[in-house]
C-alpha cells in the first residue's frame, strides 16, 4: 500500500517543477519587454524633441493661411455688388418685356441684395457705388411702373352696371392670368420702393392702380349717379314717395359690386396693409361721388320733406345694410360710406318732429269744405304713416336715439337729449305714429269748431275725419299692428265719440220739443212709466194753455226736424259716417219721440193738423238717412 501512494506524490511533485520552470521564463520575458519600453520611451523624447518646432511652425502657418482665405473671402464679398452693377445694368436699361419679365425682376431683386450688403459694410468708399445702385433701382422700377401702368390700362373699359345687374352677372374683372403676370411686377415695385432712401409717403404700384382704376370705376357709375338725381323729381300729385322707384338703390348695389370686384384683384396683387391702402385709394372718387349725389339728393328732401323724407329712410337702409356687408372686404371704405350718410341721417333724424310741425300747421289752414266733408289732407297723412311702417329698420335706430316723446321737440333732433331706451323701437314707432294722428285730428277739429257755424256741419266733418282715419287703419295691415295696442284704440276712439257727440248736440232743439213737464202733485201720484198710455186721459187732464203748448211742440218739432233732415241730406259723408250717425241718432230720437207721441197724440185728434208724423213715418225718416 505504500508503493502506490509514492507514485501519487511523485506525479504531483513534477508538476510542481514544470510551472516553476514556466514561471521562470515568464519573468525573463517581463524583463526584457520593460527593457524594450524604456528604450522606446527614450527614442520617442527624442522625436518629439526634434520635430517639437517644425509642429509649431506648421499651427501658425495653417492659421495664416485661414486668415489670408477670409480676408479674400471679405474682398470677395466686397466686390460682388461693385460686379455685379455692370452685369444688371446691361437688363435694367432694357425694356422689361424685352429682356424678358422674370429676368428683369429677378435683376431688380439681385440689385436690391446688393444695396442691402454696401449698406451693411458701412464703408465711406462705397457711397458712390450706393448712389449709382439706388438710381439703377430707380431706373427698373420706373419701367416696371410704365409696363404696370400699361397693361392695367388694358381693362378699363367703360361698362354699363345696369345691364350687369339685371342679369345678375358678375362685373368683368382682370384675367387671372393677367393678374399672375402683374402680381411679380406690383411686387417688385413695392419691394424697390421700400428700399428707395427717399421714398415717397405712397406705394406707386398703389398710386398707378388707384389711378388707373378709380377714374373707371367713377366713369361706370356716371350715369347711375345721374339717374339718382332725375328720379328724385317728382310731380307734386305724385304723393309721397314711393319705395324703390328712386335710382340710389341701383347705384348703391353697383358700387358694392364694383367694391367686391376691386377687393378681389387687390389682394392677389398687394399684400398687408398695402391692400386696404389701395382700395381706399381707388375708391377715392367713386366715394367723393356717391357723397356729392346723397348730398343732393338729402338737399331735396329737406325741400320736400312730407313727401319725401320716406327717401331718406330708404337711403338710410341701403347704406348702412351695404356697410356691414362690406365690412369684412372694404372696411376702411365702411368709414366713408357712414360719413357720407350723416347729413341724410340728421334730415331723418330731423324730418319727424318736422312731419308732426307740418301737419300741425296744415290742419290749422286747409280750406274746410261747407258740406262737412273731409280734406285730402287726412289722407294724405295716413298714406304717409303707411308709408311710414316700410321703414321700420332705419326708424328703430332714429328713434332709439332721439328717446320716446322727444319728437314732439325741434331741439331735440339737436343730439342733446338724453338717451331713452326703456321701449323698444316698435313701441316708440307705435307712439309716434298715434302721435301724428292726434295731432291731425286735434287740429282739424280746432279748425273746424271755428269754421263750422252749424254743430251738425262740424259733426259730420270730424266723423268724416275720424272713419277715413279708422279706415285707413284697418286697410293697412301695418298701420294696425301698430296701433292694436288697447290705450292707442282707446285714444283715437275719444275722438270719435266727441265728433258723434257734436252731430247729436245739432238734434238737441229738435230733442227738447219733445221733452215735457209733469206735475205729480196734481195728481197725487207718478206716472205710468210703463205698460199702456191713455193719451185720451192724458189730453183731457191739460188745461188749455197746457194743450195749447203741446200743439206748439208738436208743430216746432216738425219744423226743425224736416229742416235738420234736410240739411243732413246736403252733408257729405262718408258711407260709415252715414250708416252710424243714422243708428246714434235714431237710438236718441225715436224712443222720445214715441213717448211723447203715445202720450199726445190724442190732441191731434187724427186730422194731422198738429202731428206730421206718427211712431212708424218718424222710423221710416230716420232710417232714410243712413
Amino acid at each position: 500500500m505504500v508503493a502506490p501512494r509514492n507514485t501519487a506524490y511523485a506525479e504531483e511533485s513534477a508538476e510542481v517543477e514544470v510551472l516553476y520552470a514556466n514561471l521562470e521564463k515568464l519573468n525573463r520575458l517581463t524583463k526584457k519587454i520593460q527593457g524594450s519600453l524604456v528604450r522606446l520611451e527614450t527614442s520617442g523624447q527624442v522625436v518629439k524633441e526634434a520635430i517639437g518646432p517644425i509642429y509649431s511652425n506648421t499651427q501658425s502657418l495653417q492659421i495664416t493661411n485661414t486668415n489670408i482665405d477670409k480676408v479674400n473671402e471679405a474682398i470677395d464679398r466686397l466686390r460682388q455688388p461693385l460686379d455685379a452693377k455692370n452685369r444688371e445694368e446691361d437688363i435694367l436699361r432694357a425694356d422689361p418685356q424685352n429682356a424678358g419679365l422674370s429676368q428683369y425682376i429677378a435683376a431688380m431683386k439681385r440689385v436690391e441684395k446688393a444695396l442691402v450688403d454696401l449698406n451693411t459694410t458701412n464703408l465711406k468708399s462705397n457711397q458712390r457705388a450706393i448712389a449709382d445702385f439706388n438710381s439703377l433701382l430707380g431706373l427698373g422700377s420706373s419701367k416696371l411702373q410704365e409696363l404696370f401702368r400699361s397693361e392695367l390700362m388694358q381693362h378699363v373699359n367703360k361698362i354699363e352696371p345696369l345691364y350687369y345687374l339685371t342679369k345678375d352677372i358678375p362685373f368683368p374683372t382682370i384675367p387671372d392670368e393677367k393678374i399672375a403676370e402683374l402680381a411679380p411686377v406690383c411686387s417688385a415695385i413695392t419691394s424697390a420702393w421700400a428700399h428707395s432712401p427717399q421714398r415717397s409717403r405712397e406705394n406707386p404700384a398703389l398710386r398707378i392702380y388707384a389711378e388707373c382704376r378709380g377714374p373707371y370705376i367713377t366713369a361706370c357709375l356716371q350715369s347711375l349717379a345721374l339717374a339718382s338725381l332725375s328720379t328724385m323729381k317728382r310731380r307734386p300729385t305724385d304723393g309721397p314717395y314711393k319705395q324703390g322707384t328712386n335710382g340710389i338703390g341701383t347705384y348703391s348695389n353697383a358700387l358694392e359690386a364694383f367694391i367686391t370686384t376691386e377687393h378681389d384683384i387687390i389682394v392677389q396683387l398687394f399684400t398687408g396693409d398695402q391692400q386696404g391702402l389701395a382700395l381706399q385709394a381707388t375708391f377715392l372718387s367713386p366715394m367723393a361721388e356717391y357723397s356729392k349725389t346723397l348730398r343732393e339728393l338729402n338737399t331735396y328732401i329737406r325741400q320736400n320733406l312730407m313727401t319725401d323724407c320716406f327717401l331718406a329712410f330708404e337711403i338710410i337702409e341701403i347704406v348702412t345694410d351695404m356697410s356691414y356687408r362690406i365690412d369684412t372686404k372694404a372696411a376702411e371704405l365702411k368709414t366713408l360710406l357712414i360719413e357720407a350718410l350723416r347729413p341724410v341721417r340728421e334730415t331723418a333724424k330731423s324730418s319727424l318732429s318736422e312731419l308732426l310741425e307740418e301737419t300741425k300747421r296744415k290742419t290749422a289752414v286747409v280750406p274746410l269744405p261747407p258740406d262737412g266733408g273731409s280734406v285730402p289732407l287726412v289722407e294724405e297723412v295716413m298714406s304717409s304713416l303707411a308709408t311710414l311702417t316700410g321703414y321700420s329698420g332705419p326708424l328703430a335706430s332714429i328713434l332709439t336715439s332721439l328717446g320716446d316723446g322727444n319728437w314732439r321737440s325741434k331741439s331735440s333732433t339737436a343730439g342733446t337729449a338724453p338717451l331713452d331706451v326703456g321701449p323698444d323701437s316698435g313701441t316708440l314707432l307705435s307712439h309716434f305714429i298715434l302721435d301724428m294722428i292726434e295731432a291731425l285730428m286735434t287740429g282739424l277739429e280746432a279748425h273746424g269748431r271755428a269754421s263750422h257755424r252749424s254743430k251738425a256741419t262740424l259733426g259730420v266733418f270730424l266723423s268724416n275725419v275720424f272713419f277715413i282715419v279708422d279706415r285707413s287703419i284697418r286697410q293697412h295691415s301695418e298701420l294696425a299692428q301698430y296701433l292694436g295696442a288697447p290705450d292707442s284704440i282707446a285714444r283715437i276712439d275719444t275722438f270719435r265719440k266727441r265728433a258723434s257727440s257734436t252731430y247729436l248736440d245739432a238734434w238737441k232743439e229738435t230733442s227738447q220739443y219733445l221733452l215735457d213737464v209733469q206735475y205729480t202733485s196734481r195728481t197725487g201720484a207718478r206716472p205710468n212709466s210703463g205698460g199702456a198710455v191713455d193719451s185720451s186721459a192724458i189730453v183731457k187732464s191739460l188745461s188749455s194753455k197746457d194743450r195749447d203748448a203741446i200743439k206748439e211742440k208738436f208743430k216746432s218739432f216738425n219744423a226743425s226736424f224736416d229742416a235738420m233732415v234736410s240739411q243732413h241730406k246736403t252733408l257729405h259723408m262718408e258711407r260709415e259716417v252715414r250708416s252710424v250717425l243714422s243708428r246714434e241718432l235714431q237710438a236718441v230720437l225715436e224712443p222720445l219721440y214715441a213717448r211723447f207721441y203715445d202720450r199726445y197724440v190724442e190732441i191731434d185728434k187724427g186730422r194731422g193738423k198738429y202731428i206730421k208724423y206718427d211712431k212708424n213715418n218718424l222710423a221710416v225718416q230716420l232710417a232714410q238717412l243712413s
